[in-house]
Protein backbone atom coordinates (compact mmCIF):
# COMPACT_ATOMS: atom_id res chain seq x y z
CA UNK A 1 0.00 0.00 0.00
CA UNK A 2 1.23 3.47 -0.87
CA UNK A 3 -1.49 5.41 0.87
CA UNK A 4 -4.91 4.73 2.35
CA UNK A 5 -6.85 2.64 -0.15
CA UNK A 6 -4.49 2.70 -3.12
CA UNK A 7 -3.08 -0.67 -4.15
CA UNK A 8 0.58 -0.63 -5.18
CA UNK A 9 1.88 -4.15 -5.05
CA UNK A 10 5.21 -5.68 -5.91
CA UNK A 11 3.76 -6.56 -9.31
CA UNK A 12 3.33 -2.92 -10.38
CA UNK A 13 5.04 -2.53 -13.75
CA UNK A 14 8.08 -0.28 -13.40
CA UNK A 15 8.05 0.47 -17.10
CA UNK A 16 6.35 2.91 -19.42
CA UNK A 17 2.67 2.20 -20.04
CA UNK A 18 3.17 3.44 -23.60
CA UNK A 19 6.03 1.05 -24.36
CA UNK A 20 4.16 -1.83 -22.72
CA UNK A 21 1.04 -1.31 -24.85
CA UNK A 22 2.62 -0.77 -28.29
CA UNK A 23 3.66 -3.34 -30.86
CA UNK A 24 7.22 -2.69 -32.14
CA UNK A 25 7.44 -1.84 -35.82
CA UNK A 26 10.36 -4.22 -36.23
CA UNK A 27 13.41 -5.76 -34.66
CA UNK A 28 16.33 -3.47 -35.46
CA UNK A 29 18.89 -5.04 -33.13
CA UNK A 30 20.75 -6.90 -35.85
CA UNK A 31 20.14 -4.77 -38.94
CA UNK A 32 23.30 -4.35 -40.99
CA UNK A 33 24.88 -0.93 -40.49
CA UNK A 34 25.81 0.54 -43.90
CA UNK A 35 29.38 1.55 -44.58
CA UNK A 36 28.47 5.08 -45.62
CA UNK A 37 25.40 7.35 -45.67
CA UNK A 38 24.56 10.95 -46.39
CA UNK A 39 23.12 11.48 -42.90
CA UNK A 40 23.79 9.57 -39.66
CA UNK A 41 21.21 10.27 -36.97
CA UNK A 42 22.08 9.56 -33.34
CA UNK A 43 19.03 8.56 -31.29
CA UNK A 44 15.82 6.77 -32.30
CA UNK A 45 13.44 9.09 -30.47
CA UNK A 46 11.13 11.58 -32.13
CA UNK A 47 13.95 13.94 -33.17
CA UNK A 48 15.97 11.19 -34.79
CA UNK A 49 13.12 9.27 -36.40
CA UNK A 50 11.50 12.41 -37.78
CA UNK A 51 14.86 13.58 -39.15
CA UNK A 52 15.33 10.19 -40.78
CA UNK A 53 11.84 10.13 -42.27
CA UNK A 54 12.02 13.60 -43.78
CA UNK A 55 15.63 13.31 -44.96
CA UNK A 56 14.94 9.93 -46.58
CA UNK A 57 11.86 11.26 -48.31
CA UNK A 58 14.05 14.09 -49.64
CA UNK A 59 16.31 11.52 -51.26
CA UNK A 60 19.11 11.27 -48.67
CA UNK A 61 20.58 7.97 -47.50
CA UNK A 62 20.06 7.83 -43.72
CA UNK A 63 21.03 5.54 -40.85
CA UNK A 64 19.56 5.91 -37.33
CA UNK A 65 21.88 4.74 -34.56
CA UNK A 66 20.22 3.98 -31.21
CA UNK A 67 21.98 2.83 -28.04
CA UNK A 68 18.86 1.04 -26.79
CA UNK A 69 15.64 0.49 -28.74
CA UNK A 70 13.21 2.67 -30.69
CA UNK A 71 11.66 5.39 -28.44
CA UNK A 72 13.33 3.86 -25.37
CA UNK A 73 14.19 7.31 -23.97
CA UNK A 74 12.10 10.42 -23.37
CA UNK A 75 9.96 9.84 -26.48
CA UNK A 76 8.48 6.71 -24.91
CA UNK A 77 8.43 7.87 -21.27
CA UNK A 78 6.41 11.10 -21.32
CA UNK A 79 2.75 11.92 -20.76
CA UNK A 80 1.69 11.59 -24.40
CA UNK A 81 0.82 15.28 -24.65
CA UNK A 82 1.43 17.49 -27.68
CA UNK A 83 0.62 20.90 -26.28
CA UNK A 84 0.79 24.49 -27.37
CA UNK A 85 3.01 27.14 -25.85
CA UNK A 86 6.58 27.79 -24.80
CA UNK A 87 8.06 26.23 -21.68
CA UNK A 88 8.82 29.69 -20.28
CA UNK A 89 5.34 31.07 -20.90
CA UNK A 90 4.25 33.61 -23.49
CA UNK A 91 4.43 36.72 -21.30
CA UNK A 92 7.97 35.87 -20.22
CA UNK A 93 8.89 35.36 -23.86
CA UNK A 94 7.51 38.82 -24.64
CA UNK A 95 9.66 40.37 -21.92
CA UNK A 96 12.75 38.45 -22.94
CA UNK A 97 12.58 38.53 -26.74
CA UNK A 98 10.15 41.25 -27.72
CA UNK A 99 6.82 40.91 -29.48
CA UNK A 100 7.88 39.73 -32.94
CA UNK A 101 10.28 37.00 -31.82
CA UNK A 102 7.99 35.80 -29.03
CA UNK A 103 5.10 35.40 -31.46
CA UNK A 104 7.36 33.57 -33.89
CA UNK A 105 8.62 31.18 -31.24
CA UNK A 106 5.13 30.52 -29.92
CA UNK A 107 3.66 29.72 -33.33
CA UNK A 108 6.37 27.11 -33.93
CA UNK A 109 4.61 24.97 -31.31
CA UNK A 110 1.32 25.26 -33.20
CA UNK A 111 3.09 24.20 -36.40
CA UNK A 112 4.62 21.29 -34.52
CA UNK A 113 1.23 19.88 -33.50
CA UNK A 114 -0.04 20.47 -37.03
CA UNK A 115 2.87 18.36 -38.33
CA UNK A 116 1.96 15.44 -36.06
CA UNK A 117 -1.64 15.69 -37.25
CA UNK A 118 -0.50 15.80 -40.89
CA UNK A 119 1.71 12.72 -40.45
CA UNK A 120 -1.11 10.82 -38.75
CA UNK A 121 -3.74 11.81 -41.31
CA UNK A 122 -1.67 11.49 -44.49
CA UNK A 123 -0.36 8.05 -43.52
CA UNK A 124 -3.54 6.71 -41.93
CA UNK A 125 -1.83 5.99 -38.61
CA UNK A 126 -3.69 4.33 -35.74
CA UNK A 127 -1.88 6.00 -32.82
CA UNK A 128 -4.76 7.26 -30.64
CA UNK A 129 -4.21 10.84 -31.77
CA UNK A 130 -6.90 13.28 -30.59
CA UNK A 131 -6.94 17.06 -30.57
CA UNK A 132 -8.89 17.33 -27.34
CA UNK A 133 -7.21 20.49 -26.08
CA UNK A 134 -4.79 21.61 -23.40
CA UNK A 135 -5.64 22.99 -19.97
CA UNK A 136 -3.32 25.04 -17.72
CA UNK A 137 -4.62 24.93 -14.15
CA UNK A 138 -3.96 27.69 -11.60
CA UNK A 139 -2.45 26.29 -8.40
CA UNK A 140 -2.92 29.63 -6.60
CA UNK A 141 -5.24 32.58 -6.99
CA UNK A 142 -2.32 34.76 -8.12
CA UNK A 143 -1.54 32.17 -10.80
CA UNK A 144 -5.09 32.51 -12.14
CA UNK A 145 -4.55 36.24 -12.56
CA UNK A 146 -1.42 35.42 -14.56
CA UNK A 147 -3.29 32.96 -16.77
CA UNK A 148 -5.92 35.60 -17.48
CA UNK A 149 -3.24 38.07 -18.57
CA UNK A 150 -1.58 35.41 -20.71
CA UNK A 151 -4.88 34.54 -22.38
CA UNK A 152 -5.47 38.21 -23.20
CA UNK A 153 -2.01 38.53 -24.75
CA UNK A 154 -2.38 35.32 -26.76
CA UNK A 155 -5.75 36.30 -28.19
CA UNK A 156 -4.58 39.82 -29.02
CA UNK A 157 -1.12 39.11 -30.44
CA UNK A 158 -1.30 35.56 -31.79
CA UNK A 159 -5.01 35.03 -32.39
CA UNK A 160 -4.80 31.87 -30.26
CA UNK A 161 -8.36 30.63 -29.44
CA UNK A 162 -7.76 30.31 -25.69
CA UNK A 163 -10.46 30.85 -23.08
CA UNK A 164 -10.51 31.29 -19.32
CA UNK A 165 -12.48 29.05 -16.95
CA UNK A 166 -13.01 30.57 -13.51
CA UNK A 167 -13.14 28.66 -10.25
CA UNK A 168 -16.95 28.66 -10.18
CA UNK A 169 -17.00 26.82 -13.53
CA UNK A 170 -13.95 24.59 -13.05
CA UNK A 171 -16.03 21.45 -12.57
CA UNK A 172 -16.98 21.65 -16.25
CA UNK A 173 -13.35 20.77 -17.00
CA UNK A 174 -12.02 18.75 -14.07
CA UNK A 175 -13.41 16.67 -11.20
CA UNK A 176 -11.38 18.51 -8.58
CA UNK A 177 -11.77 21.58 -6.38
CA UNK A 178 -8.03 22.11 -5.86
CA UNK A 179 -7.48 24.64 -8.65
CA UNK A 180 -8.41 28.32 -8.87
CA UNK A 181 -9.30 28.30 -12.54
CA UNK A 182 -7.80 27.38 -15.88
CA UNK A 183 -6.78 28.52 -19.34
CA UNK A 184 -8.02 26.17 -22.06
CA UNK A 185 -6.47 25.98 -25.52
CA UNK A 186 -8.40 23.72 -27.93
CA UNK A 187 -5.35 23.24 -30.17
CA UNK A 188 -3.53 20.90 -27.76
CA UNK A 189 -3.51 17.18 -28.54
CA UNK A 190 -2.77 13.77 -27.13
CA UNK A 191 -1.17 10.73 -28.77
CA UNK A 192 0.01 7.23 -27.88
CA UNK A 193 3.69 8.08 -28.07
CA UNK A 194 5.09 4.57 -28.42
CA UNK A 195 2.68 3.69 -31.22
CA UNK A 196 3.52 6.97 -32.93
CA UNK A 197 7.26 6.46 -32.50
CA UNK A 198 7.16 2.97 -33.97
CA UNK A 199 5.11 4.24 -36.89
CA UNK A 200 7.72 6.95 -37.50
CA UNK A 201 10.36 4.22 -37.58
CA UNK A 202 8.30 2.15 -40.01
CA UNK A 203 7.68 5.13 -42.29
CA UNK A 204 11.38 6.06 -42.21
CA UNK A 205 12.38 2.53 -43.21
CA UNK A 206 9.78 2.49 -45.99
CA UNK A 207 11.28 5.77 -47.23
CA UNK A 208 14.70 4.13 -47.45
CA UNK A 209 16.32 4.85 -44.07
CA UNK A 210 17.85 2.13 -41.92
CA UNK A 211 17.34 1.85 -38.14
CA UNK A 212 19.89 0.19 -35.85
CA UNK A 213 19.13 -0.64 -32.20
CA UNK A 214 21.79 -1.58 -29.63
CA UNK A 215 24.17 0.56 -31.69
CA UNK A 216 25.60 3.07 -29.24
CA UNK A 217 27.82 5.73 -30.78
CA UNK A 218 31.05 5.70 -28.76
CA UNK A 219 33.26 7.93 -30.87
CA UNK A 220 32.98 10.45 -33.71
CA UNK A 221 35.91 11.66 -35.80
CA UNK A 222 35.80 14.46 -38.35
CA UNK A 223 38.15 13.66 -41.22
CA UNK A 224 39.55 15.25 -44.36
CA UNK A 225 38.17 18.71 -45.06
CA UNK A 226 35.52 18.26 -42.38
CA UNK A 227 32.76 17.12 -44.72
CA UNK A 228 32.95 13.49 -43.59
CA UNK A 229 32.56 11.91 -40.16
CA UNK A 230 33.45 8.45 -38.97
CA UNK A 231 31.17 7.13 -36.24
CA UNK A 232 32.28 4.17 -34.17
CA UNK A 233 29.32 2.27 -32.73
CA UNK A 234 29.03 -0.78 -30.53
CA UNK A 235 28.04 -2.68 -33.69
CA UNK A 236 30.52 -1.31 -36.19
CA UNK A 237 31.77 1.75 -38.01
CA UNK A 238 29.91 4.07 -40.42
CA UNK A 239 30.93 7.13 -42.44
CA UNK A 240 28.50 10.02 -42.88
CA UNK A 241 28.48 13.37 -44.61
CA UNK A 242 26.21 14.88 -41.95
CA UNK A 243 25.58 13.88 -38.33
CA UNK A 244 22.44 14.89 -36.42
CA UNK A 245 22.37 14.47 -32.63
CA UNK A 246 18.87 13.86 -31.25
CA UNK A 247 19.53 12.35 -27.82
CA UNK A 248 18.06 15.11 -25.60
CA UNK A 249 18.29 14.33 -21.86
CA UNK A 250 20.16 11.10 -22.60
CA UNK A 251 23.04 12.88 -24.35
CA UNK A 252 26.47 11.75 -23.21
CA UNK A 253 29.90 11.10 -24.58
CA UNK A 254 31.14 11.58 -27.24
CA UNK A 255 28.87 14.62 -27.49
CA UNK A 256 30.16 16.52 -24.48
CA UNK A 257 29.64 20.00 -25.96
CA UNK A 258 25.90 19.33 -26.27
CA UNK A 259 25.71 17.43 -22.97
CA UNK A 260 27.16 20.37 -21.02
CA UNK A 261 24.26 22.55 -22.17
CA UNK A 262 21.51 20.25 -20.91
CA UNK A 263 20.30 19.56 -17.38
CA UNK A 264 18.65 16.11 -17.40
CA UNK A 265 15.81 16.34 -14.87
CA UNK A 266 13.72 13.36 -13.86
CA UNK A 267 10.02 13.42 -14.64
CA UNK A 268 7.91 10.65 -13.16
CA UNK A 269 4.53 9.08 -13.93
CA UNK A 270 2.01 6.70 -12.37
CA UNK A 271 -0.88 5.15 -14.27
CA UNK A 272 -3.96 3.58 -12.71
CA UNK A 273 -5.95 0.55 -13.67
CA UNK A 274 -8.63 1.13 -16.36
CA UNK A 275 -11.41 3.21 -14.83
CA UNK A 276 -15.17 2.92 -15.25
CA UNK A 277 -16.44 5.28 -17.92
CA UNK A 278 -18.36 7.37 -15.39
CA UNK A 279 -15.22 7.91 -13.30
CA UNK A 280 -13.09 8.91 -16.30
CA UNK A 281 -15.85 11.30 -17.37
CA UNK A 282 -15.89 12.87 -13.91
CA UNK A 283 -12.11 13.36 -13.74
CA UNK A 284 -11.60 14.99 -17.15
CA UNK A 285 -14.92 15.22 -18.99
CA UNK A 286 -13.40 16.82 -22.10
CA UNK A 287 -10.26 14.65 -22.14
CA UNK A 288 -7.95 17.68 -22.02
CA UNK A 289 -4.19 17.35 -21.64
CA UNK A 290 -3.80 19.00 -18.23
CA UNK A 291 -0.94 20.56 -16.27
CA UNK A 292 -0.74 23.08 -13.48
CA UNK A 293 1.26 26.24 -12.81
CA UNK A 294 3.76 25.00 -10.20
CA UNK A 295 7.46 24.55 -10.88
CA UNK A 296 7.06 21.12 -9.29
CA UNK A 297 4.44 20.57 -11.92
CA UNK A 298 1.63 18.01 -11.95
CA UNK A 299 0.38 16.89 -15.36
CA UNK A 300 -2.33 14.37 -16.11
CA UNK A 301 -4.67 12.97 -18.73
CA UNK A 302 -6.95 10.05 -19.48
CA UNK A 303 -5.23 7.36 -21.56
CA UNK A 304 -6.90 5.78 -24.62
CA UNK A 305 -8.10 2.86 -22.45
CA UNK A 306 -9.54 5.07 -19.68
CA UNK A 307 -6.70 5.01 -17.16
CA UNK A 308 -5.63 8.12 -15.27
CA UNK A 309 -2.03 9.04 -16.09
CA UNK A 310 -0.62 11.35 -13.40
CA UNK A 311 2.91 12.73 -13.68
CA UNK A 312 5.20 15.40 -12.37
CA UNK A 313 8.69 16.39 -11.34
CA UNK A 314 7.95 15.06 -7.81
CA UNK A 315 11.64 15.46 -6.88
CA UNK A 316 14.55 17.09 -8.69
CA UNK A 317 16.35 13.79 -9.17
CA UNK A 318 17.60 11.41 -11.82
CA UNK A 319 15.51 8.48 -13.01
CA UNK A 320 16.50 5.02 -11.79
CA UNK A 321 14.46 2.15 -10.27
CA UNK A 322 14.80 3.41 -6.69
CA UNK A 323 14.13 7.05 -7.60
CA UNK A 324 11.20 6.08 -9.83
CA UNK A 325 9.47 4.26 -6.98
CA UNK A 326 10.12 7.01 -4.42
CA UNK A 327 8.87 9.62 -6.86
CA UNK A 328 5.89 7.46 -7.75
CA UNK A 329 4.86 7.27 -4.10
CA UNK A 330 5.00 11.09 -3.92
CA UNK A 331 2.86 11.33 -7.06
CA UNK A 332 0.26 8.93 -5.67
CA UNK A 333 -0.20 11.20 -2.65
CA UNK A 334 -0.43 14.18 -5.00
CA UNK A 335 -3.00 12.37 -7.14
CA UNK A 336 -5.10 11.72 -4.03
CA UNK A 337 -4.91 15.41 -3.13
CA UNK A 338 -6.07 16.52 -6.57
CA UNK A 339 -8.52 13.64 -7.06
CA UNK A 340 -9.66 12.24 -3.68
CA UNK A 341 -12.05 9.92 -5.51
CA UNK A 342 -9.00 7.97 -6.79
CA UNK A 343 -7.93 6.63 -3.39
CA UNK A 344 -9.29 3.16 -4.17
CA UNK A 345 -7.80 2.93 -7.65
CA UNK A 346 -5.05 0.38 -8.26
CA UNK A 347 -1.71 1.60 -9.65
CA UNK A 348 -0.60 -0.54 -12.59
CA UNK A 349 2.41 1.41 -13.91
CA UNK A 350 5.14 3.54 -12.37
CA UNK A 351 8.20 4.87 -14.24
CA UNK A 352 10.49 7.80 -14.83
CA UNK A 353 12.44 9.48 -17.61
CA UNK A 354 14.67 12.46 -18.27
CA UNK A 355 13.51 15.89 -19.42
CA UNK A 356 16.22 17.93 -21.19
CA UNK A 357 16.25 21.49 -19.85
CA UNK A 358 18.58 24.26 -20.99
CA UNK A 359 19.62 27.34 -19.01
CA UNK A 360 16.95 29.46 -20.70
CA UNK A 361 14.34 26.67 -21.09
CA UNK A 362 14.27 27.24 -24.84
CA UNK A 363 14.75 24.85 -27.75
CA UNK A 364 18.33 24.83 -29.01
CA UNK A 365 19.28 23.58 -32.45
CA UNK A 366 22.22 24.28 -34.70
CA UNK A 367 25.72 23.12 -35.61
CA UNK A 368 28.93 22.82 -33.62
CA UNK A 369 32.17 21.71 -35.27
CA UNK A 370 30.35 19.96 -38.06
CA UNK A 371 27.81 18.16 -35.83
CA UNK A 372 24.16 19.19 -36.03
CA UNK A 373 21.92 18.94 -32.97
CA UNK A 374 18.41 19.64 -31.73
CA UNK A 375 17.69 19.36 -27.99
CA UNK A 376 16.34 21.14 -24.91
CA UNK A 377 12.59 20.70 -25.33
CA UNK A 378 11.97 21.30 -21.60
CA UNK A 379 9.00 18.97 -21.31
CA UNK A 380 7.46 19.79 -24.70
CA UNK A 381 9.26 17.18 -26.73
CA UNK A 382 6.38 15.19 -28.21
CA UNK A 383 5.52 17.92 -30.67
CA UNK A 384 8.79 19.86 -30.79
CA UNK A 385 11.09 16.86 -31.28
CA UNK A 386 8.89 15.62 -34.12
CA UNK A 387 8.84 19.06 -35.70
CA UNK A 388 12.53 19.72 -35.19
CA UNK A 389 13.33 16.45 -36.94
CA UNK A 390 11.72 17.87 -40.06
CA UNK A 391 13.57 21.15 -39.51
CA UNK A 392 16.93 19.40 -39.13
CA UNK A 393 16.30 17.43 -42.32
CA UNK A 394 15.92 20.81 -44.03
CA UNK A 395 19.00 22.22 -42.32
CA UNK A 396 21.32 19.38 -43.38
CA UNK A 397 19.94 19.79 -46.90
CA UNK A 398 21.29 23.35 -46.98
CA UNK A 399 18.34 25.36 -45.67
CA UNK A 400 19.51 26.79 -42.30
CA UNK A 401 16.72 29.40 -42.36
CA UNK A 402 14.24 26.62 -41.49
CA UNK A 403 15.62 26.70 -37.93
CA UNK A 404 14.16 29.71 -36.11
CA UNK A 405 16.22 28.90 -32.99
CA UNK A 406 19.60 29.17 -34.77
CA UNK A 407 20.48 32.62 -33.37
CA UNK A 408 19.70 31.84 -29.71
CA UNK A 409 22.72 31.79 -27.43
CA UNK A 410 23.28 28.29 -26.09
CA UNK A 411 25.44 28.79 -23.00
CA UNK A 412 27.31 26.08 -21.14
CA UNK A 413 25.95 25.32 -17.69
CA UNK A 414 28.80 26.31 -15.34
CA UNK A 415 30.49 23.34 -13.72
CA UNK A 416 28.39 20.82 -15.66
CA UNK A 417 30.52 18.04 -17.11
CA UNK A 418 28.07 15.15 -17.02
CA UNK A 419 26.55 14.25 -13.66
CA UNK A 420 23.84 16.87 -12.85
CA UNK A 421 25.18 17.93 -9.45
CA UNK A 422 22.96 21.00 -9.48
CA UNK A 423 19.62 19.13 -9.19
CA UNK A 424 19.24 19.45 -5.38
CA UNK A 425 19.96 23.19 -5.60
CA UNK A 426 17.50 23.59 -8.43
CA UNK A 427 14.88 21.64 -6.52
CA UNK A 428 15.31 23.84 -3.44
CA UNK A 429 15.09 27.01 -5.55
CA UNK A 430 11.97 25.98 -7.45
CA UNK A 431 10.33 24.69 -4.30
CA UNK A 432 10.87 28.10 -2.72
CA UNK A 433 9.43 29.80 -5.80
CA UNK A 434 6.32 27.63 -5.56
CA UNK A 435 5.85 28.74 -1.95
CA UNK A 436 6.40 32.44 -2.66
CA UNK A 437 4.54 32.76 -5.99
Amino acid sequence: MSDSGTRVGTDVKMTSYWLDTAVPSGDYRTTTIPKEVDVAVVGAGFTGLSTALHAARAGRSVAVLEANTVVWGASGRNGGMATTGLAIGFRQALRRYGEQRAIGYFTEYNRAIDLIEDIVRENGLDVDYARSGKMNLAWKESHFEGLTQTADALRRLVGQPVRIVDRESIRSEIGSDVYHGAMVDPLGAGVHVAKFGHELARLAVEAGATVHENAEVVDVTRIGDGTTHVLQTSRGTIRAGKVVIGTSGYTGRPFGWVQRRIVPVGSFIVVTEPLPQAVADELLPNRRMASDTKNFIYYFRITPDNRLLFGGRARFAQSDPSSDRKSGEILIRAMHHVFPQMREARIDYMWGGLVDISMDQMVHAGEHRGLFYSTSYSGHGVQMATYMGKVMADVVSGRPEANVWRDLRNPWIPGHYGAPWMLPLGGAWYGLQDKLS
